[in-house]
């Protein structure tokens, strides 16, 4: 039987193999198993993986205990198949209580500002030829967030082949869970990324750059620290934050904007959203339908037009 170590190994290593990044779940449990060798254990217990996850890190109380004891679940009845020993903890053992950040819903003019001051923010004479290029780069970057629903990590890995402006179509590559997929462009969008793509080529003409859409000023691909700094100075110049604010709207938050437009605009136009939730799930790339569903509820205003629909529904059968 091989050891508890090599077995979290070829456990992450399947999973992964599945589409699955692990981010969180694979740092942790190889802890969880470094852990148990610390508490000379060959098998997983109910015991210590509730002491796992439940200790305190950095001083204060994890708060994130049922998480990492969901960790150790899935890893457990992966495990359980070739050590019958092993426990399997119980669902619903620790309470769980996710948190969804409060989305911030950008107005129209809010987004307008927005990329107009990306365009017209000041360079230092000393990089002006050298970033000549970076306002357009914000200023296109924001500008797709806000309307094709993209995830930024989506928008940074997009390389100049994936952009089929003929067809009106970018290819996302490598998603979430290692997917695949397309999402259609309007008309309007494509002729804004032809443009940059046409500074884009002057700006590079004759010298080394990354093939990624969306570049440096040292032609790399851009840093997300670099483009949540740049968003971060906007936005407290058109006052979305205040000079010292550590919080406020979100760079995601673009892409709660995408997707609450498009179902206020299926409600308004009189179309079915419930039948189109699949179609938004599929743009957005959600694995679950109830993903998206949750829109639902984060905007006041699509709450007053299902009420509206539910209302008239009711008159309709009485």
């Amino acid at each position: 039987m091989n050891t508890l170590r090599q077995a979290v190994q070829e456990y992450l290593a399947m999973r992964r193999s599945l589409g699955f990044k692990l981010q969180h779940a694979g740092p942790a449990l190889l802890d969880f198993v470094s852990f148990l060798e610390q508490h000379r254990a060959s098998y997983i217990t109910l015991r210590l993986a509730l002491a796992w996850a439940t200790q305190p890190s950095g001083g204060q109380p994890d708060t994130r205990a049922a998480q990492r004891l969901s960790f150790v679940r899935l890893f457990a009845r992966y495990r359980s198949a070739t050590d019958p020993r092993t426990q399997i903890p119980p669902a619903g053992v620790l309470p769980f209580r996710p948190k969804r950040a409060r989305p911030y819903l950008y107005s129209e003019q809010e987004v307008q500002q927005l990329l107009r001051a990306t365009l017209d923010r000041p360079l230092s004479p000393r990089h002006r030829k050298r970033c000549a290029l970076l306002p357009w780069v914000y200023y296109c970057l924001f500008g797709l967030l806000s309307v094709s629903g993209l995830r930024l990590s989506e928008a940074r890995n997009l390389r100049v082949e994936d952009v089929d402006l003929k067809a009106g179509v970018l290819t996302i590559r490598g998603a979430k869970f290692g997917k695949d997929r397309l999402v259609p462009l309007h008309a309007s969008t494509c002729t804004v990324l032809a443009d940059y793509l046409v500074r884009r080529q002057r700006h590079w003409a004759g010298r080394p750059v990354s093939s990624y859409l969306f570049v440096s000023s040292w032609g790399n691909r851009l840093d997300s620290g670099q483009i949540h700094r740049a968003f971060y100075a906007v936005s407290r110049q058109i006052g979305l934050r205040g000079a010292a604010d550590s919080h406020g709207p979100r760079l995601h938050d673009l892409r709660h904007r995408f997707a609450t437009t498009t179902l206020l605009n299926w409600y308004r136009s009189h179309q079915e959203p419930e039948r189109l939730l699949p179609l938004l799930s599929a743009f957005l790339g959600h694995v679950h339908v109830s993903d998206t569903q949750w829109y639902l509820s984060a905007s006041p205003e699509l709450m007053r037009e299902a009420m509206a629909r539910l209302e008239q529904h009711w008159e309709q059968r009485s």
